[in-house]
């Protein structure tokens, strides 16, 4: 095992440099994670572990590719993008991004949701209820910033993402969204449905509404979905709640729509 200990050497500015910059993440196809838990997590996921250094021995193999340096503990903290720095950091492959196409089941759409902790927490909750997938539209916080993984506890590894832009989520939805009889229009006869999360005065209530094979639309923490999603969606849904409480965090919306899509289903496996 090698050993490091200057923050000058080229790894350590590179695991810097991931840890603050998503167009640095985007350039190398790369991002930076903190923590044994974490690596656990990578590696029993099959993810594509490039380098880890590490203050302790690691309990557990890696592959052979993965190249383990022994560093102190100054060294840790300053290169970990979080205050109470763990003992290991190391570096990961993105996956290849995929393109949008099967529109089956039950999925999340977040909307420019900006807010990493939420964006951690929502995909966190979609791995532990089954959703097929969490498509994040242009404008969203980076799923490989330190903190989205950090709030997302390693499911970032295990559940399925999709970044897409508004039009293009459009033009698959167009794929999948075919009308049983060509001459009914009504969006309740469609294969595949958008569910937009809005509570407005004509939104239905979470539980009279179909929550099986769609998409669940969740908007911006502070403005809620864009007009062009909205545009997209055949029922808007609310979250019936006290008349003195004005809104929900984005990220405890979206684990009650789970949830309760989870609840139709009967299932907590696939939905």
């Amino acid at each position: 095992m090698e050993i490091i200990t200057s923050r000058r050497n080229p790894l350590c500015i590179h695991m810097k440099r991931l840890s603050e910059s998503r167009s640095y993440r985007q350039e190398h196809g790369e991002f930076l994670c903190d923590g044994m838990k974490l690596l656990e997590e990578a590696v029993s996921s099959g993810a594509v572990v490039t380098a880890v250094l590490t203050t302790l021995p690691l309990p557990f193999e890696l592959n052979s590719q993965t190249t383990v340096y022994r560093v102190g503990r100054d060294l840790i903290e300053s290169l970990s993008p979080l205050r109470s720095a763990q003992d290991t950091l190391f570096t990961c492959k993105i996956p290849p991004l995929q393109e949008l196409s099967d529109l089956s089941g039950t999925h999340i759409l977040l909307d420019g949701m900006q807010d990493p902790g939420n964006v951690g927490a929502i995909i966190r909750t979609a791995c532990a209820f089954g959703i097929q997938s969490v498509i994040l539209t242009d404008g969203c916080a980076d799923p490989y910033n330190p903190k989205t993984l950090r709030a997302s506890m390693g499911a970032v590894f295990r559940q399925k993402l999709y970044f897409v832009s508004v039009p293009d989520f459009a033009a698959a939805l167009e794929k999948a969204n075919t009308v049983k009889d060509p001459g009914l229009s009504s969006s309740s006869e469609k294969d595949f449905r958008v569910i937009g999360a809005a509570p407005r005065g004509d939104s239905a209530e979470i539980s009279v509404v179909s929550l099986t094979n769609c998409v669940i639309a969740i908007g911006n923490e502070g403005h809620g979905l864009s007009k062009q999603v909205l545009a997209l969606c055949d029922e808007t849904v609310s979250i019936p709640i006290a008349p003195e409480c004005q809104s929900l965090n984005a990220a405890v919306a979206a684990a009650i729509f789970i949830w309760e899509a989870a609840r139709q289903a009967g299932t907590n496996t696939r939905i």
